[in-house]
């Protein structure tokens, strides 16, 4: 759906985006992610079109974006951080406007605004000017005004922020309900949306592509093997620590052995491994043998944060400059 390959952008001396090249596949949920001045904006800008590359190029549903500009707009729908509102407008007659901005009339685009209002549940503050919305409601919008020509792919720039605990996890579960038929590029801060969200991560740092994957592949690539949490308990009074740990670090493939926490008749460690061996069927055989018993036994995973900085960890050279984005425009 997205393919991007060489894709650069220069400014005088600075080198904002440096050669970057990926694919985004048909209806994925991915999270685009960079610290400040990585060249987050300006890959998003060379995306819709708003900015031409220095070099490389990218296509979206098949439309290069140099070649084909306006087919590539066409086939985007792009909420950014402030959602692009008329205060003054109803919720409906805002609808309608975009849709006939979007190429939408007639039979079509009634269709499409019952189609949005139900989507997004916005069905009861269609009469309501959206200048009087809460901020829930006012993403909701934005939301629709994104979808409402049923584009191809969807860009969000921050979809939640701002908003309380019940409306992220509703704008959340929006979010999620529109993969499949939208590929979504969601653009964030928020480390945990990411993760709850998006099935797929791109990771910019310095105007260079450092990571692409799944977030599970991202945590075991970024640990560099297995590790797992145990919890084992013993059915005949107190455990010796010290011979658990003899006998964890005997089992094949074991790097680590990390207490985190003891008691009288409980254990509980966490234990690496030193490659891509998986280590959990030799651990738990080990603890029956030894005739202990297995509370617990799960995988470890590093949270994207970690990751995060990992990955993007501040360097002596100082970052490109990105140039300032401009503010958003309404449709």
């Amino acid at each position: 759906m997205i393919t991007a390959t060489g894709l650069t952008k220069r400014y005088a001396r600075n080198t904002a985006v440096d050669q970057i090249s990926f694919q985004v596949r048909k209806g994925r949920i991915v999270g685009f992610l960079g610290p400040n001045g990585a060249g987050k904006t300006t890959t998003m800008r060379m995306l819709t079109c708003f900015l031409p590359p220095t070099a490389g190029t990218a296509t979206v549903a098949g439309f290069d974006i140099l070649e084909h500009p306006l087919e590539v707009k066409r086939r985007i729908g792009y909420l950014p951080e402030l959602p692009p509102l008329y205060p003054e407008m109803r919720v409906d007659e805002y609808l309608n406007f975009v849709g006939k901005l979007k190429g939408l009339s007639g039979p079509r685009l009634r269709e499409r605004i019952e189609y949005v209002v139900e989507r997004c549940n916005i069905g009861d503050v269609r009469r309501k000017t959206t200048g009087k919305l809460s901020k829930g409601y006012r993403q909701r919008v934005g939301l629709a005004q994104a979808i409402i020509h049923n584009p191809d792919v969807l860009i969000l720039d921050e979809p939640t922020a701002g908003l309380d605990p019940k409306q992220i996890n509703e704008t959340r579960s929006l979010i999620r309900s529109l993969a499949g038929d939208h590929t979504i590029i969601l653009s964030t801060h928020i480390l945990p949306e990411v993760e709850q969200t998006c099935q797929e991560v791109l990771i910019i740092n310095r105007g260079r592509l450092v990571a692409t994957d799944s977030v599970e592949n991202l945590q075991h690539r970024a640990r560099g093997g297995e590790s797992v949490l145990l919890e084992v308990g013993s059915p005949n009074g107190p455990l010796d620590r010290a011979a658990v740990e003899r006998r964890l670090a005997r089992v094949n493939g074991v790097s680590r052995v990390a207490f985190r926490d003891s008691r009288q008749d409980r254990i509980f460690a966490e234990i690496e491994s030193s490659g891509d061996r998986s280590i959990r069927s030799d651990l738990a055989r080990a603890v029956v043998e030894a005739g202990w018993e297995l509370h617990e036994l799960r995988a470890s995973a590093m949270s994207l944060e970690e990751i995060f900085l990992q990955l993007t960890r501040e360097e002596s050279a100082p970052p490109p400059a990105e140039e300032a984005a401009p503010q958003e425009t309404r449709p």
